[in-house]
């Protein structure tokens, strides 16, 4: 055992491993009888390819770079593929991220595209496509931008000509839903194909605020009599499918609580979470069985795979070492494949058998890339914050095989907050944290006040307190942690992307917790992301998280790290993706000429090619190796072989 100060130890776990480990399989579908998803690619420039598992077993890429299956509906996208078999063979259809057409596939040709592109502002993009077959058409969400501007678009339900007889002609699309709600997500068809039930919500409501759950009758291929039989301003529904007998069932929160209901009847009454925050369309936490039994995401903070019985209630798991199960779901027959996760795994896709109860990893399986003793062990923990109320958090202390720091030393901890902010940090292996334990550095994952997991009433803290509710919940953990003598007072770090580069950067100007912080593709000006600075999904999120604009101007300013600049002491980084559309660079070039001439120590990078999240290996090498090099110079640790980052003043 070798003594040696935290933040110093050698690591087999280097920023371009975490890098090639990033990312995770989604968007499971069966294609016949075998399993298909789309796969990350850090290093093929951070694309997303199609990945499908034969009967044998064995997986392939089924396009090649620079093939980028993936859709920018809403900007955070939507299920961009499905697939039927046609005379024995795959038929598939795609989103391609670079054009945003919807293109057809057959294994053994060229992918050909279905849908023309628009001159028009960002143009047409596709999401939850479905293949029917008996009509010669896809059936998808179509999203179409009528103007320059972010917010000049529309949403429809709408038709595409399996025969590619629209791929030059937006008129050959046939729509199927007037676009009288701002969004839609892609319809669900009865067993009999007689009925289509959809979600659908308004401005200024989130997805996990309020939504519709709209039915309509299929009559000849369209759609008649909409009507709103679920949900509401103050009811999110999160999912809507049909049984086999064709009766309806959905998650909805009218409780407080995501739970399932079969024709407005309430099937597990519990207070667990069966939906959540819809960011993406084509998110399944429930998919129904031939059988009639419904295999279910669930769970309080962390998720189960199970299967429950509609008639009884009897909810069983299966069992497995995931703590974590990403919203994706495929049924055929008694099959359910999902993609679940753990501590000690990264997420794989597993297919659970409803007759037996076995489960198994079938794809994306994890390959331990270093000895398993370095990954970090988490402890779930809960916290006491201001009003006595609970702050869920995983705390990750440092760790690494045959080291040990010198006895009165603390190690220092980064706090991490993740984006959303209505979202959560799930409890599964991120090489990203093991990076930093496995050199003596303790990460914190804060689950703060509106988080998605724990129910509404977690979720509604906040409402009006973004900017108060997450800083005093991050600040509270990192205070918490330092006064037991779990981490060093004196170097403490905040960090975090998007939502969360915005609670890091709040919290450098509001409190003084924290020696340096990381701050990634942030938001930092309220008034400018409320005014036309951000895409249409999110552009008045802010009337619920901060208020509405038009009555309380103040409170945009009050609350801006962009407006308080000159309260920032503490050292910083700052990362930005230059085609990021979401928390745009401009924001981040405001808040640095306000910084300028303060000789306040920080660094700003800014990546082409790189939107809302990284994607690319060398991005998220350079981003890591040089969080790392901010944490070393601010808290006087010597971590060998790790590029240091020139800090200017």
């Amino acid at each position: 055992m070798q003594t040696s100060p935290y933040g110093s130890w050698p690591s087999p776990i280097d920023a371009a491993l975490a890098a090639a480990h990033d990312g995770h399989p989604e968007w499971l579908g069966f294609v016949g009888d075998e399993v298909w998803w789309t796969e990350p690619r850090p290093t093929e420039g951070g694309r997303r390819t199609l990945v499908r598992r034969r009967a044998d077993g064995s997986e392939e890429s089924v396009l090649p770079a620079p093939w980028n299956v993936r859709s920018r509906v809403i900007e955070y996208g939507g299920h961009p593929w499905a697939g039927a078999v046609v005379a024995g063979e795959p038929l598939v259809v795609f989103v391609h991220f670079a054009d945003q057409r919807l293109y057809r596939y057959e294994p053994g040709g060229e992918p050909v595209p279905l849908t023309p592109v628009s001159p028009v502002g960002g143009g047409l993009r596709w999401a939850e496509p479905q293949v029917r077959l008996d009509l010669g058409e896809v059936w998808c969400v179509l999203e179409e931008f009528t103007g320059d501007g972010p917010t000049d678009l529309r949403r429809v339900l709408a038709a595409v000509p399996l025969d590619g007889s629209a791929a030059q002609d937006r008129d050959a699309v046939r729509e199927l839903t007037d676009d009288r709600h701002r969004f839609v997500t892609g319809a669900r068809i009865s067993p009999d194909g007689s009925r289509a039930a959809w979600l659908a919500w308004d401005h200024p409501r989130m997805p996990w605020d309020g939504t519709e759950l709209i039915v309509a009758e299929v009559h000849e291929g369209t759609f008649r009599e909409p009507r709103t039989v679920a949900g509401g301003p103050e009811e999110s529904v999160a999912q809507a499918d049909w049984s086999p007998d064709g009766r309806l069932l959905y998650a909805s929160d009218r409780t407080g609580w995501w739970n399932l209901y079969r024709d407005g009847e309430q099937l597990c009454p519990r207070e667990e979470e069966f939906g959540g925050a819809l960011w993406k369309l084509g998110h399944r936490w429930f998919a129904p069985l031939d059988s009639g039994l419904i295999a279910v995401v669930h769970g309080t903070g962390s998720t189960a795979l199970g299967i429950l019985d509609p008639e009884t209630g009897e909810l069983v798991d299966a069992a497995g070492p995931w703590t974590e199960f990403a919203p994706t779901l495929a049924v055929h027959g008694e099959r359910v494949v999902a993609v679940g996760a753990s501590p000690r795994t990264a997420y794989e896709v597993v297919e659970l058998d409803a007759r037996t109860g076995r489960a198994r990893v079938i794809g994306a399986e994890h390959d331990d890339p270093v000895e398993p003793a370095y990954y970090p062990e988490p402890l779930i923990r809960t916290f006491t914050g201001p009003d006595g109320r609970d702050i869920h958090a995983h705390v990750y202390p440092p760790h690494r095989p045959g080291y040990l720091a010198p006895g009165d030393e603390l190690p220092p901890y980064v706090v991490w907050a993740h984006g959303g902010p209505t979202g959560h940090a799930p409890l599964v292996l991120d090489l990203s944290i093991a990076y930093f334990t496995s050199r003596g550095i303790g990460v914190a994952e804060v689950n703060y006040g509106g988080s998605t997991g724990y129910g509404r009433e977690y979720r509604n803290r906040l409402r009006e307190q973004w900017g108060v509710v997450d800083v005093e919940d991050c600040a509270a953990v990192a205070l918490a942690l330092a006064d037991e003598g779990t981490a060093d007072r004196d170097r403490l770090a905040i960090r975090g992307g998007s939502a969360g580069g915005w609670t890091a950067a709040a919290s450098l100007t509001t409190t003084d917790v924290y020696a340096c912080g990381t701050i990634v593709y942030p938001i930092l000006d309220l008034t400018g992301w409320g005014t036309g600075e951000t895409h249409d999904f999110e552009s008045q999120y802010l009337e619920s998280l901060v208020g509405p604009l038009a009555e309380v101007p103040g409170r945009y300013a009050e609350r801006s790290p962009v407006e308080h600049a000159d309260r920032v002491t503490a050292p910083f980084l700052l990362l930005q993706g230059l085609d990021d559309v979401i928390c745009p660079p401009a924001q981040c070039e405001r808040f640095l000429e306000r910084i300028a001439g303060r000789r306040v120590p920080h660094a700003y990078l800014a990546f082409e090619g790189e939107g809302h999240g990284f994607r690319r290996a060398d991005t998220m090498i350079r981003a890591l190796e040089s969080e790392l090099s901010l944490y070393a110079q601010v808290f006087g640790l010597n971590p060998p072989g790790v590029p240091t980052l020139e800090l200017t003043k």
